[in-house]
This record gives structure tokens, C-alpha cells and sequence, in this order.
């Protein structure tokens, strides 16, 4: 099957660290920019009414020619074995994602058509979306649902911690929803589990700002935010 790509998202993740691991954790704020021919303002007529809506897309830097059967999640320490089809792992037979986001709203544009601004995608910056659904609360919402290995390690969040010697000459310069958007990221401990090194610095990039940063006794310790 040959899937067409029908939009492309805009975020403030140029690289696949500090992308949070769920989509919703944190409420990043991202657009989606329609591909001829499905720029067509009747594409999306009726989506207003709707608050959240469901993305298909591609993990485009996780294409692989050939598959395995078991992964072993980050979240999990990098040792335990689970089944793909029991994870949410990029490297699958098919390299298809899918997220759960806000939708704030729908600016249109004559120029490209209509551009769906959104809240909490934990996707890459420019990555090709497959499909858009309404997300359906009536039929989709389960608060029985069992969470299983997930929900059994999710995290506190951590303290963040902007350090006395840190070099935030630039952040002076940083708008106050990015420096909070930052914040929230790096409460969610993006490092993999089964790194803890103290001494080991860490870096995260978020839209034009590159972000370093040491963990120590359960706090993200901020060295330093630069523009890049």
C-alpha cells in the first residue's frame, strides 16, 4: 500500500532526545501544514467542533529493511525484553506512529489552505502526517483501561534546577512560554533509564535554543541554555 503524505508538522523538536515519550505529557505547541491536493479548506470542514484529534504519521528517521519481534523499551532500563507489538518502540514492521493532541485551532491561509494549530505532539519537526481523526471521547475514553509495564514506571517529574554557575547569557533573551515549555521537558527526565551518570552532560535542543544539562540525586541540573 502506497500511503500518501497529506501534511507535514512543525515543532520545536529538531532532533528524537528531549521529544517527550507520550504524546500530551507536555503541551507543546506545534502546526500542521497541508501537501497539495489535501490543502483544500473542505478537507478539514467540521474539524472546529472537535477538541482533539488523533495524528498518523510516519517515524521517519526509524525505517529499517528488516524487523524484531522484541525490543526493549528505554523506559525499562534497556535490559527488559517486550514484545513491539506490546510497546510503543519506532522500530516496527510498519513505521507508524500515532498520537493524541489538543487542537487550539484552525488558521486559514488562501495562500497554503488551512494550518491546524496543536497541542502536545511528541513528534519530529517536519515529519510527514498520514491521516488526521477526530479523536471520538464517547467511544474512545476508557478510565478503566490497564496500562500495563507503562504505567507501572512512569516518573514523578524531577525538580529543574537553573544552577548559580550556569551560562544563561542568552536565555535572558528566551520568550517566557519556551523557557516553561524547556521547564516541562526536562521535568519528564529525558534520559534513557539505564543512564545515570552524575557527571555526564546531557543535551537537549528545543526550537532555536540548545539546552545542557546534568541529573544529580533526582534534580535536572540546567548548565546552560544557548541559542543555536
Amino acid at each position: 500500500m502506497d500511503f500518501k503524505t497529506i501534511a507535514r508538522i512543525r515543532t520545536g523538536f529538531p532532533e528524537k532526545f528531549g521529544i517527550p515519550r507520550q504524546s500530551g505529557i507536555v503541551e507543546t505547541p506545534g502546526y500542521i501544514v497541508f501537501e497539495p491536493p489535501y490543502n483544500n479548506p473542505d478537507a478539514v470542514r467540521g474539524l472546529e467542533e472537535f477538541s482533539h484529534i488523533w495524528l498518523i504519521w510516519k517515524f521517519s528517521e526509524a525505517v529499517r529493511d528488516d524487523w524484531s519481534p522484541i525490543v526493549r523499551p528505554p523506559r525499562l532500563g534497556g535490559n527488559t525484553r517486550v514484545g513491539v507489538f506490546a510497546s510503543r518502540s519506532p522500530f516496527r514492521p510498519n513505521p507508524i506512529g500515532l498520537s493524541l493532541v489538543k487542537l487550539d485551532k484552525i488558521e486559514y491561509r488562501h495562500e497554503s489552505g488551512p494550518i491546524l494549530h496543536v497541542s502536545g505532539a511528541d513528534i519530529l519537526d517536519g515529519t510527514p502526517i498520514y491521516d488526521i481523526k477526530p479523536y471520538l471521547p464517547y467511544s474512545e475514553a476508557k478510565p478503566e483501561a490497564e496500562g500495563g509495564f507503562a504505567h507501572r514506571v512512569m516518573d514523578d517529574s524531577m525538580q529543574v534546577v537553573l544552577t548559580e554557575d550556569a551560562d544563561l547569557e542568552d536565555a535572558k533573551e528566551i520568550p517566557e512560554e519556551d523557557l516553561y515549555t524547556i521547564k516541562k521537558l526536562l521535568a519528564q527526565d529525558p534520559r534513557p533509564r539505564y543512564q545515570d551518570d552524575p557527571e555526564r552532560v546531557y543535551g537537549m535542543s528545543y526550537g532555536e535554543w540548545e539546552v545542557k544539562f546534568t541529573a544529580v540525586d533526582g534534580a535536572i541540573m540546567v548548565k546552560s541554555i544557548k541559542n543555536r
